[in-house]
């Protein structure tokens, strides 16, 4: 009597082979976890470092002296409320004023991002021009 045997994978090999793939499923799984994280987290700074900008640049186009002061409020920007909260002071230099923004989340006292500018004395309109320009008389004077 001969007795042939019967060829495949036996339950042991399958099993091993199972909890393999399943370990690797896991590190793949955990491996876009961190990236969709990472992503999200980008979007967010990315954000709240435009809303500080947006702030600063708020101060500027006011074309005053600005008090040394705090302010704060909330603003709706990318589809989510945040919180921003302006710091004006003095840097030593005459009318020249350090503005920080800090940015979070509304309802949340954790900062995201933190935007820095600084915020001069008003020139008056037209006269940053008059280095670029040619001519020696005033900008807007005509021959």
């Amino acid at each position: 009597m001969t007795s042939e045997r019967a060829r495949g994978f036996t339950l042991i090999e399958v099993m091993v082979a199972l909890v393999i793939a399943a370990l690797a499923l896991g590190g793949v799984m955990a491996s876009i976890s961190q990236q969709v994280d990472a992503g999200r987290t980008v979007k967010e700074r990315t954000y709240a470092s435009w809303i500080g900008l947006n702030k600063i640049t708020e101060l500027r186009l006011q074309n005053v002296i600005p008090d040394v002061s705090q302010a704060n409020g909330e603003v709706e920007y990318g589809g989510l409320d945040w919180a921003w909260e302006t710091t004006i002071s003095e840097t030593g230099v005459e009318n020249l004023f350090r503005v920080d923004v800090e940015i979070g989340f509304a309802g949340s006292d954790e900062m995201i991002w933190r935007s820095s500018g600084f915020i001069g004395e008003p020139g008056v309109p037209g006269e940053s021009n008059r280095a670029w320009s040619t001519r020696s008389e005033p900008v807007g004077e005509t021959e």
